[in-house]
C-alpha cells in the first residue's frame, strides 16, 4: 500500500512540475509597472516575452507550479528558469481580463489588461 501511495504522489508532483501555462493567462497582455511604464507581455505554453516601450524584448522560460481559486479569485504560480517565482493574480471575481503579476513576496510588479492598459486603482477599487 505504501508503494502505491508513493507512486501516486510522485505522479502528482511530476504533473505539477511539468505543467505548461494555463489558458487563462496565455496570450498578449498590456502591462503597466509601478512607475506607469508600458509593456507588452505575451505568455506562451512554456515561455513568455516582455517588450518595453522602446521595443526591447526579453524572453523567459517558465513552469506553472500552482493554482489557487478562492471565491472565484484565481492565482497562478509560475517559476522562471532562473529560479524566481511569480504569481499571476486575477483579484476581481469572475473577471480574467485584468489582473496583477506579483513577485514572490506578493508585491505587484505589473498591472495587466487584455485589451488596454489598466490602472492599479481599477483593480483594487481605490478611485
Amino acid at each position: 500500500m505504501r508503494n502505491v501511495t508513493n507512486i501516486l504522489l510522485a505522479l502528482v508532483l511530476i504533473s505539477l512540475y511539468s505543467c505548461s501555462g494555463s489558458d487563462t493567462y496565455r496570450g498578449l497582455w498590456k502591462a503597466l509597472d509601478e512607475r506607469g511604464q508600458k509593456f507588452d507581455i505575451n505568455f506562451d505554453a512554456k515561455s513568455f516575452t516582455v517588450k518595453d516601450s522602446t521595443g526591447k524584448t526579453e524572453t523567459y522560460k517558465y513552469k506553472q507550479n500552482s493554482v489557487s481559486i478562492q471565491n472565484s479569485v484565481e492565482t497562478y504560480g509560475i517559476q522562471v528558469s532562473d529560479g524566481k517565482s511569480y504569481q499571476i493574480n486575477f483579484p476581481v471575481a469572475d473577471d480574467e481580463t485584468k489582473g496583477v503579476i506579483k513577485d514572490a513576496a506578493g508585491r505587484p510588479l505589473y498591472i495587466i489588461g487584455r485589451s488596454r492598459y489598466v490602472q492599479y486603482e481599477e483593480i483594487y477599487g481605490l478611485k
